[in-house]
């Protein structure tokens, strides 16, 4: 297989010069675990304190790793990325609400965007996060099977009915919805209300999927097991394959609250059992759709190799390679050159809403090691390849 990933004129052809140098700037300021902190700290006090800070957020890391603050404002960035046959997947990433109003408000704003994907051939899927329809700690009762109170049933009621209206339009306008994966203590419950929605609208073909994070190492026995229900019911499976991004949350609840780690022993491990699953559900593709949510070479090159010795033709809609808008652009752009199916990751929503999601890329970014130096370093080759023209 070829080395594809290194061509930076692919990569960076939709950024100027000005935003290269951006790019570059907020790179070398993740690099720095204690920029970071200190970044993070900052930016919370600034925004709880209501120092008009929004402009120069919006001007750096924002509109680096967001599309706009509401659907609409994200439309020339889908556009232009399309382009170069890269699509979007709209993310309303508005997180941390616990109210009913606000997850109404959610609800409203991923069902306009399944109508906008209806509409656009750019936005191939729709998404939501499960808390974003629903308090965490409910999710957690209910994964736990402890008895809910009146109040709390009829709350837990209406999670459910937010489910079946999102997941219902996306079939009916025949829209693929990714449902992302969130904490492990809360995923039980979120687990199986996906179930539910598979065994409902994925009756001829993949419109419901979802997110399966292979740094939990118990994961791979839960597809085999839900592949089980599938063939007996009779239901198509969708799933969308990450790492995961709440590392440090999971060992510390695992290490307070005396139970295992949810998490694998290793770095090495979690690549393993990711490229496990990736393999399993290309065996399985008759009856499966994969979404490959992966920022890893490695994984992508594995993924390519798959589909070449399966004889499965490149823009087979059942096979998505998916990465963050802002991040490894060297992935999304030269797979898409070489005609693979592409969509980044946009999320959006107002500038103080979108805070937490910010901050947590820029700490997965900082932990994870070798990301933010490949970046700078494909960054600072497309700097000097445009010096040299």
């Amino acid at each position: 297989m070829d080395k594809i990933f290194n061509n930076t004129e692919v990569a960076f052809a939709l950024k100027s010069d000005t935003e290269l140098d951006r790019a570059y700037f907020l790179f070398k300021m993740i690099a720095s675990e204690p920029l970071v902190r200190i970044g993070t700290a900052v930016t919370n006090f600034a925004l709880k304190a209501h120092l008009p800070v929004d402009g120069l957020i919006r001007a750096t890391v924002f509109d680096h790793f967001c599309g706009g603050v509401n659907e609409m404002d994200c439309l020339s960035v889908v556009d232009k990325m399309y382009t170069k046959g890269v699509s979007s997947v709209l993310d309303y990433s508005v997180e941390g609400k616990e109210e009913e109003a606000q997850f109404d408000a959610a609800l409203e704003m991923t069902l306009k965007t399944v109508e906008f994907a209806k509409e656009r051939q750019a936005i191939p899927f729709a998404v939501f996060k499960p808390t974003g329809l629903g308090r965490l700690d409910l999710y957690t009762k209910v994964g736990e099977k402890q008895p809910l109170s009146e109040e709390e049933q009829a709350e837990w009621n209406k999670v459910k009915e937010r489910f079946e209206i999102i997941c219902k339009t996306a079939h009916s306008k025949d829209v693929a919805l990714l449902i992302d994966a969130e904490e492990s203590w809360m995923q039980d419950a979120a687990d199986d209300l996906v179930e539910d929605m598979m065994r409902k609208y994925n009756k001829d073909k993949v419109i419901v999927f979802n997110t399966l994070q292979m740094y939990r190492w118990d994961r791979m026995d839960y597809l085999k097991a839900l592949h089980e229900r599938a063939k007996r019911d009779g239901f198509y499976i969708g799933m969308k394959l990450v790492r995961g991004a709440y590392m440090e949350k999971e060992h510390k609840r695992a290490e307070e609250n005396g139970y295992p780690t949810p998490i694998c022993a290793s770095k090495q491990a979690t690549d393993d059992n990711y490229n496990i699953a990736v393999d399993y559900m290309m065996q399985h593709i008759d009856r499966m759709a994969i979404f490959a949510g992966t920022h890893n070479e490695e994984s992508s090159y594995k993924l390519m190799e798959m589909l070449k010795n399966n004889n499965i033709e490149i823009k087979d809609q059942r096979i998505w390679f998916g990465q963050l808008y802002g991040m490894s652009d060297n992935i999304s752009y030269n797979l898409a050159s070489h005609g693979y199916n592409v969509a980044k990751y946009l999320p959006f929503g107002p500038v103080r809403d979108v805070m937490p999601y910010l901050i947590r890329r820029a700490e997965e970014n900082t932990s994870v090691a070798g990301q933010t130096s490949r970046e700078l370093n494909l960054l600072k080759t497309e700097r000097e390849r445009r010096k040299n023209k």
